[in-house]
């Protein structure tokens, strides 16, 4: 980014494991400033032992997004110069299964609180005149899989509005990136059997002989998925989007990322439905 200072400032979101922590420890070894964020104490903490400038940010709550940037800003004296919205988690389950709670608390994390905190770094964003907001999308923000209908309406839902900021933003010098990653090696999954457990009740649902196989995988010591990258997949995405003159409004990881896209461009509604549902129960 030419117009950055020679120690660019960077706001990481989820960075107590995988994509979010990997991401922040590259871009610092790289020389940028990077504050990492965490909902739980004992993640901020494990952050600062890491040498980090921790922040607690709580996606689910306006007062500690309101007090995480109040704090970064008064460390850097009111400037940031990069966004990486990273934070999220995938809510499982057979969308007549989600009672209005379930799908309310998907979107207050992966949608609500992280557009509450882009619109409030935009700010900051506008009066120095730069600035790059990079979206962690999904895959499943391009196609939707069954039983992850939660997850993928709200980063269908976090596209439309990210595709819609960079229109917006198109004449100013703020750019707006989505990185839509395929299968990544995190914690993800395990974060998503604890959500089911705990949110669907699904030995009660007309689909339970589908849950149990869904189980099966999510309990899976490893992802089942032969096209599985590292965290380092989506860092070179991101530091593309972070340093390139021209950053893409698009960039698609892993071979299903990019598999997916095309197939969505060039068949038949039917005939994509067929690939998804056999994708998904493979």
């Amino acid at each position: 980014m030419t117009q950055l200072t020679s120690k660019p400032t960077i706001l990481i979101t989820g960075c107590s494991s995988g994509i979010g922590l990997y991401c922040a420890q590259q871009l610092k070894t790289k020389g940028y400033r990077v504050f990492a964020t965490a909902r739980k104490s004992k993640d901020v903490e494990q952050l600062h032992q890491q040498g980090f400038e921790a922040v607690t940010l709580d996606l689910d709550s306006s007062d500690s997004i309101n007090a995480a940037v109040e704090h970064v800003l008064q460390l850097t004296d009111g400037k940031l110069d990069a966004l990486f919205n990273n934070g999220a988690y995938g809510q499982p389950g057979a969308v007549e299964d989600l009672d209005r709670d379930t799908l309310r608390k998907q979107f207050e994390t992966n949608l609500f609180g992280t557009m509450e905190l882009t619109n409030l770094i935009l700010k900051t964003m506008r009066k120095q005149g730069h600035g790059r907001i990079i979206q962690n999308s999904s895959v499943l923000g391009l196609v939707a899989l069954p039983f992850r209908g939660a997850y993928n309406a709200s980063k269908f839902a976090l596209e439309g509005l990210t595709d819609t900021m960079r229109l917006e933003l198109s004449t100013t010098n703020i750019k707006v990136s989505l990185i839509e990653p395929g299968p990544i090696t995190s914690k993800f999954r395990d974060n998503a059997l604890k959500a089911l457990l705990d949110n669907v009740d699904y030995q009660h649902s007309a689909l339970k002989e589908h849950y149990q196989q869904a189980l099966e995988r999510l309990e899976a010591q490893q992802s089942p998925s032969q096209f599985c990258l590292g965290p380092e997949a989506v860092y070179t995405k991101l530091l593309h989007a972070l340093e390139s003159k021209k950053p893409k409004a698009r960039y698609y990881v892993t071979f299903p990322t990019y598999l997916m896209a095309y197939l969505r461009r060039i068949l038949p509604t039917k005939w994509l439905d067929k690939i998804l549902f056999a994708s998904a129960n493979s």
